[in-house]
Order: C-alpha cells, then sequence, then structure tokens
C-alpha cells in the first residue's frame, strides 16, 4: 500500500491536526482488524439509527460499552474455558477472540439503549438537534414596519 506525506498539508492548516493524523493511520490499520467483528449501521427513523455487532460466542457478561468524550466503544473479552478445561477442535470457525471497536459519535447523538438477542448487539442512537439549529420560518417584513417597530420601541 502507498504512502502518502501530508507535511505539505499540515504547514497551511490550522486546527486540523486530527484529521490529518487520523488519515495518516488508516493505511496503518490491519484490514482483518477493521473487519472485526461485522457489524451495520442502519437508519431505523428520521432521527433515530441502530449499530448492530454479530458477537457469536460471546454472553452479555463478555461486552462491555462505553461512552467517552463521543467515542462509542465496545469491547468484548471471552475468559478461558470453564473450570480450565482444554477444548480441542476439529475446525474453530467461530472466532472468539478479544476485539475493540470505536464509532466517533457526533455531538448531537445520544446513546438511547442497547440490547443482546440470538448473538446480536444492538445499539440504539438518536439524535437530537438543539432548537437554534432546528429550521425555521423567518417573517419577511417591509421597510415601513421595520420603522414602526423601531419608532414603537
Amino acid at each position: 500500500m502507498r504512502t502518502f506525506d501530508l507535511t505539505p498539508l499540515l504547514q497551511s492548516a490550522i486546527g486540523f491536526d486530527d484529521i490529518f493524523r487520523w488519515t495518516d493511520n488508516l493505511g496503518r490499520i490491519d484490514q482483518a482488524e477493521r473487519a472485526y467483528p461485522p457489524y451495520n449501521i442502519e437508519k431505523t427513523g428520521e432521527n433515530e439509527y441502530r449499530i448492530s455487532m454479530a458477537l457469536a460466542g460471546f454472553g452479555e457478561d463478555d461486552l462491555s460499552i462505553t461512552l467517552e468524550d463521543d467515542v462509542l466503544s465496545v469491547s468484548g473479552k471471552v475468559e478461558t474455558s470453564e473450570e480450565g478445561k482444554k477444548i480441542s477442535y476439529l475446525h474453530q470457525g467461530i472466532a472468539r477472540r478479544a476485539f475493540e471497536r470505536k464509532f466517533q459519535l457526533a455531538d448531537t447523538i445520544r446513546v438511547t439503549g442497547a440490547d443482546f438477542t440470538q448473538g446480536l448487539l444492538n445499539i440504539s442512537l438518536e439524535r437530537e438537534i438543539p432548537e437554534h439549529k432546528k429550521p425555521r420560518q423567518i417573517e419577511i417584513r417591509s421597510p415601513e414596519e421595520a420603522i414602526e417597530g423601531r419608532k414603537a420601541a
């Protein structure tokens, strides 16, 4: 894979250091690491979203979901087999390795809940638009109305 030198861009950009660092690190992340565990991000309503992660072999006690500084982290760690039993697999197609998946959330997104059923972890999200950012109608006044409004005040 090619690497790109972003140094010339950093010289003329102020406040975008994180973006350049993030894009520089994209090429270094292992493809297999980015693919596990598989997940979907779905839009379930006008302002509702859901992250679904396929976590076969994991239980609720093996998973941890944390939200810190608009970063949603989902991690899983399976403890060794019960009572120290060594399991001998003829074929192991279900990956049960430890993982940590992070999602950068916008500051208007809040996590409303999570459930784990039939090997799928579903995390519900909702976008809350602040009142000052919601679309609103602006009244157009004639110059005469504006002058009368100033005289009355």
